[in-house]
């Protein structure tokens, strides 16, 4: 039973049962992520991801994401963070599945950029310590379980004009430990600059499993404050 229930890890499997698992819904991601300049090397990343098996219900997933980025130079970012994630792995919510995985999450990243002609390239290379537990409906007790992660995600942006943007991106997670492949995700999206250092972006999302795939529509609001203070 213990080994059925850790197989729910990956955050959208059911279970064995023939239940609907949402691979035919659009869901949704609504987005916010931060870059809080504190000083001139150094700033804080802050994130939160509400994520829905439906466009605007059936909850499905929480995170909530933070660490100190250390400003190598303008094209070299190194970061060491945290995560919180909470997901109802259950489309149906059917009280006698697995209903909660909480996950506490460590990540090392590093970011490189670089620009060819008009378009501006980003590498982003995250490693994921992760400690997680499932809930046992038969128990009053969690499975526990540590696994380990590595992640790459090549970004392309092209500028349109000042204010209007496209952007893409694919990203590969590939587990350190049992079966390599975890999951890709390939992502569209246009973007309006709102200000200096804020914008907005629409996109799609193809979340590609080993046997399933979903599709999800996404809302991201990205804003960049300077707060260091002003002489």
């Amino acid at each position: 039973m213990k080994r059925l229930l850790l197989s729910l890890l990956v955050f959208f499997t059911i279970s064995a049962n023939a239940q609907d698992t949402g691979e035919d819904e659009w869901g949704a991601w609504l987005m916010y992520f931060g870059m809080n300049k504190i000083s001139e090397k150094w700033s804080i990343h802050s994130e939160a991801q509400f994520r829905y098996y439906e466009t605007v219900s059936n909850f499905n997933q929480l995170l909530l994401r933070t660490g100190a980025n250390f400003h190598i130079n303008k094209n070299a970012i190194a970061t060491l963070g945290y995560a919180y994630i909470d997901t109802d792995p259950s489309f149906e919510g059917n009280e006698n599945l697995i209903n909660n995985i909480s996950e506490h999450r460590i990540f090392q990243q590093f970011i490189l950029t670089n620009k060819v002609g008009e378009f501006n390239f980003e590498h982003r290379y995250r490693l994921e310590q992760r400690f997680i537990e499932v809930e046992n409906p038969n128990s009053p007790f969690f499975d526990k379980r540590t696994d380990h992660r590595a992640r790459y995600r090549l970004q392309l942006t092209l500028p349109l004009t000042n204010t209007f943007f496209l952007n893409f991106y694919d990203e590969i997670f590939i587990n350190l430990q049992d079966r390599a492949f975890d999951q890709n995700r390939l992502y569209a999206a246009a973007g309006v600059h709102i200000t200096e250092n804020s914008n907005i972006q629409l996109g799609y999302l193809k979340n590609h499993f080993n046997a399933i795939n979903f599709d999800r529509l996404q809302i991201g609001f990205f804003y960049n404050p300077d707060l260091r203070k002003k002489k």
